[in-house]
């Protein structure tokens, strides 16, 4: 039992950043488990699982505090579920061993750990200058919109399913530029909520391969589940401007530390 209190903690530690600030899921449980020695294939299959495991139970929460916008949700999943489904089927099809399959999922996850961090550290700047200067896709309404929110989710499949991370910081930034209008705490919500077909459908496709390790994945939920129903309840009330440079360095160290 005592072997597999870090990850009960880290689970807990994890699961509370999720349901505080709708990032930090595979950003920080997936380098967490590539350092205690797990391989990069199961890391991103077992974090796949317990993100959607996770994530569910903060859908509860913010679906109660009416925080998520389940329109913009489906049109998410439109362009993500089956982006996932043919990124399975190409890691699944046999063209690469294992080494070379662990070496591109380490790369990936490197360079997707520091867009991410920079999306988490330059978030507010970063949709402040989009309006500032008018870009065209602040500017799209009705069925462009709609088409801009499928493509987005399109994007966000496909580097989940091959890294685990992505679909809270980059999602999120995304939707703050297409849904200006709409407040933080419910583009947060509504992209916990898209992040949990997407993951459970990656999850799965990796589990079909051999990918998940579930007695790991059993105490990473012990710690999580009481970890994001905190946090969710926090999430309207605290403010994470000092959480979120403290989560982007990390990010920004550990990614840079895999890439390099």
């Amino acid at each position: 039992m005592e072997s597999h209190l870090p990850f009960t903690l880290a689970g807990l530690v994890v699961g509370f950043i999720v349901g505080l600030t709708g990032v930090g899921g595979g950003s920080l449980m997936t380098p967490i488990l590539l350092h205690f020695g797990v391989a990069p294939t199961s890391a991103v299959g077992t974090d796949l699982l317990y993100a959607a495991i996770t994530k569910s139970g903060g859908i509860h929460v913010h679906h109660k505090k009416r925080n998520i916008d389940w329109g913009i949700t489906g049109w998410l999943a439109v362009g993500s579920v089956p982006a996932a489904l043919l990124t399975l089927w190409f890691l699944s099809a046999g063209w690469m061993d294992t080494a070379t399959l662990n070496k591109i999922i380490k790369v990936t996850l490197g360079y997707a750990l520091v867009f991410t961090a920079l999306a988490v550290l330059f978030k507010t700047s970063l949709v402040a200058y989009a309006h500032r200067r008018d870009w065209w896709i602040t500017r799209l309404q009705g069925v462009q919109q709609r088409r801009a929110t499928i493509i987005t989710g399109a994007i966000l499949g496909a580097v989940v399913t091959i890294t685990s991370i992505g679909a809270g910081a980059l999602g999120t930034v995304a939707l703050f530029v297409l849904y200006p209008m709409l407040p933080t705490v419910r583009l947060v919500g509504t992209e916990i909520a898209h992040a949990v077909p997407l993951t459970l459908v990656a999850g799965l496709g990796h589990a079909s391969v051999g990918h998940v390790d579930w007695t790991l994945l059993g105490y990473l939920l012990l710690g999580s589940l009481p970890g994001i129903y905190l946090g969710s309840h926090l999430a309207n009330r605290v403010a994470d401007r000092y959480l979120r440079p403290a989560l982007s360095c990390m990010l920004i160290y550990v990614g840079f530390k895999l890439v390099l």
